[in-house]
């Protein structure tokens, strides 16, 4: 098997960005246990959702970073503090890097993300439970699928489960584009647009998961289809973990003005002034 073989600069592409989704976790999940009563008690319940996908994250981030740092050693001269132009870092035998914890990962926080945005509209219960049964099989489903293409080297192997893969995705979105839009009806006109500005933000972040996992069909393999893969991967989780759980905040407060009056005033009236 060839060695892997990266860059100075490459490395520590990675290594920031790894770092980077790491403490963006964390940080979240923080933020999200701590404004817990900055809504009503019906909506907690999504706000604890979105901080547990953030720790699950946080965890498996963790877990990235160690086996990418413990799968390269550097080889050649030079050093940071000289240039290290000269300086590569070459995949040592062992274990190597861990691809695993990706799928892992989003395998748990997946179906949860799509659990909060629907507990976050306290629909009727009936309605909660229709729409959860088709999207949280599906979501597993599609990570499940994609998991054996992404650690073959064959490309036809990879386009084929692809493919698979996209199947469930496809459904998730008719189920977020067109089914939840007939339960959107009853929400407030702002949480209807925080929700459908969530649905695109889905889109548009898993979007990038597909970009990534077909860079080798694209003509883009080795070192370079390893770190463009990283960097989407870990940008696109930032975007659909911490982002999105902010979002469902923002929905979660909206929902807890609109439906009681006297605590709406309570929270304006605790907000710092602007003076």
């Amino acid at each position: 098997m060839d060695t892997l073989e990266l860059t100075y600069s490459q490395f520590q592409t990675v290594y920031n960005v790894l770092s980077l989704a790491l403490a963006a976790m964390l940080a979240t999940f923080i933020f999200l246990l701590a404004v817990q009563g900055r809504v009503l008690p019906r909506y907690r319940q999504a706000l604890v959702v979105s901080a547990m996908v953030c720790l699950i994250a946080a965890y498996h981030y963790y877990r990235i970073f160690n086996s990418f740092t413990e799968a390269y050693v550097a080889v050649g001269e030079g050093t940071p503090a000289t240039g290290a132009t000269a300086m590569t870092y070459v995949m040592v035998n062992g274990d190597g890097f861990n691809e695993g914890y990706r799928y892992v990962d989003w395998l748990l926080t997946v179906p949860l993300l799509l659990f909060e945005t629907i507990a976050v509209l306290a629909l009727a219960k009936a309605v909660r439970r229709g729409l959860l049964m088709k999207l949280i099989p599906a979501s597993a489903l599609m990570i499940i699928l994609g998991y054996p293409g992404e650690i073959s080297a064959d490309n036809m192997t990879r386009g084929i489960w692809g493919l698979l893969s996209t199947i469930p995705f496809l459904y998730i979105l008719y189920v977020l584009f067109v089914e939840l839009s007939k339960s959107m009806k009853t929400q407030p006109e702002q949480v209807g647009k925080d929700l459908n500005g969530l649905r695109w933000l889905l889109l548009a972040t898993w979007g990038v998961y597909p970009i990534s996992y077909l860079l080798p069909q694209l003509g883009i393999s080795g070192s370079d289809s390893f770190v463009y893969r990283q960097v989407g991967y870990s940008i696109a989780d930032v975007l659909a973990k911490c982002l999105f759980g902010l979002i469902i905040y923002k929905i979660a407060r909206e929902k807890s003005a609109d439906d009681d009056s006297a605590f709406a005033a309570a929270e304006l009236e605790a907000a710092p002034s602007s003076k």
